[in-house]
């Protein structure tokens, strides 16, 4: 049996890996390399999974979890972790149970798989541009058309990406073939992916850690997301693991762009998420006290990042020659409120090339889930970002690739 596995990312090595136990298997690639795309993940570390129990997956999956059971109980996050230091990729486990490989490089874990892929007898096209899977008049798979040659074989596993990052070569090429052969295209969309604020502060590159956000559709009253992390200020707006996460909620929202045209997506940042406001007007008021001769610009150092003060100051619009020790009360809660609910608008997400993963794809409903076959053309598979599923960020995603990719590659 011959199969043909399109696209070198995580997804496609994975399912080349797993196929050459029953097939002679061809990966082709369109890039000059393999894994282009990974080696920018987790900012070049490669947040490989995460160390919760599989059973906490499907929750952390919010694009068609429930499809996702069957693929993630065969290859779960241990057995990936297993897999990899078996092949001897060291890994360890961070804040959030994030899975990274030791030596904190991607190139690491690609150069692990593509040779285990290798040792397996895989047989690697680069540079080749596959154009359409042929079927004959049974819709069973039968041979792919590349922009060289005509290559005959039994299956094919289609691993193509998302649209994400494509300069990576995540163009979108996936969707095009499967349309070809009768399958349903979600609409592909941004997913994990910056967002862009009618207020940008001269603040970017500013990182905050431990901070709280809220986002909230205004004209319902209605809270969309509430996340606890790690954030960060951009020429645009706002980015960073929480933001990205609060992306996946809010490009489901219901007429989400619509709302953000009218001003009425908001998300509102708690510098001080661990103090309640009482506690911190008592903790301004002790800071006050403690810088009581100096003026209000420059008594807000232990409170503040230096580059969030004069933002602070222009926005309580308290006098910043004014001595710490007559600022008033009703001043202190103006403080006070700005540092627990500091407001931003969201306008509109980034371009769905920034974004970490796409949101959309093969429509799940064509696809076995216990096996990755289409139900449409027999002896065709799908693997990876190229179909509808996309998860939070943690490694969610990337376990979501290498499991489909191992179900794919069995072949069942």
């Amino acid at each position: 049996m011959k199969v043909i596995v399109i696209g070198g990312g995580p997804a496609g090595m994975m399912a080349s890996i797993k196929a050459t136990e029953k097939a002679d298997v061809i990966l082709i690639e369109k890039n000059d390399i393999l894994g282009k795309k990974l080696l920018i993940t987790g900012k070049g570390r490669c947040n490989i999974t995460n160390a919760v129990d599989i059973s906490e997956f499907v929750n952390n999956i919010p694009c068609n979890g429930n499809f996702m059971y069957s693929a993630l109980y065969t290859f779960t996050n241990e057995m990936l972790i297993h897999f990899l230091n078996d092949l001897g990729l060291k890994t360890k486990v961070e804040r959030g149970q994030r899975v990274f490989p030791v030596s904190d490089k991607s190139l690491d874990v690609l150069n692990t798989l593509k040779r285990c892929a290798i040792d397996k007898g895989v047989k690697i096209y680069s540079n080749e541009s596959v154009k359409a899977v042929l079927v004959n008049e049974h819709n069973e798979v039968i041979a792919v058309k590349t922009d060289r040659n005509k290559i005959n074989c039994d299956k094919v596993i289609l691993a193509t990406g998302g649209k994400s990052y494509p300069k990576t070569g995540s163009t979108g090429d996936g969707y095009i073939i499967a349309k070809q052969l009768g399958h349903t295209i979600i609409e592909p969309k941004p997913s994990l992916v910056p967002l862009v604020t009618k207020e940008v502060y001269n603040v970017q590159g500013l990182s905050l850690k431990n901070v709280g956000i809220k986002i909230m559709d205004i004209n319902n009253n209605k809270k969309i997301y509430e996340d606890f992390g790690e954030m960060l200020f951009t020429h645009f707006g706002i980015s960073g693991p929480i933001i990205l996460s609060a992306s996946s909620y809010l490009v489901r929202y219901k007429d989400v762009k619509e709302k953000m045209k009218n001003g009425g997506i908001k998300i509102y940042i708690d510098f001080k998420p661990a103090l309640a406001n009482e506690i911190l007007f008592e903790r301004i008021r002790r800071d006050f006290e403690k810088y009581k001769n100096k003026m209000f610009k420059n008594g807000l150092d232990d409170l503040l990042p230096k580059k969030m003060i004069p933002i602070i100051l222009e926005l309580s619009k308290i006098n910043e020659d004014k001595k710490m020790c007559d600022i008033s009360n009703k001043e202190v809660d103006v403080i006070v409120d700005l540092l627990k609910k500091f407001e931003l608008t969201v306008e509109d997400f980034r371009p769905i090339d920034e974004a970490i993963v796409t949101s959309g794809g093969i429509n799940v409903k064509e696809i076995n889930p216990s096996t990755m076959e289409s139900k449409i053309i027999k002896g065709l598979y799908f693997a990876g970002e190229v179909i509808d599923v996309d998860a939070y960020t943690g490694g969610f995603n990337l376990q979501s690739v290498f499991s489909t990719g191992y179900l794919a590659g069995s072949l069942e």
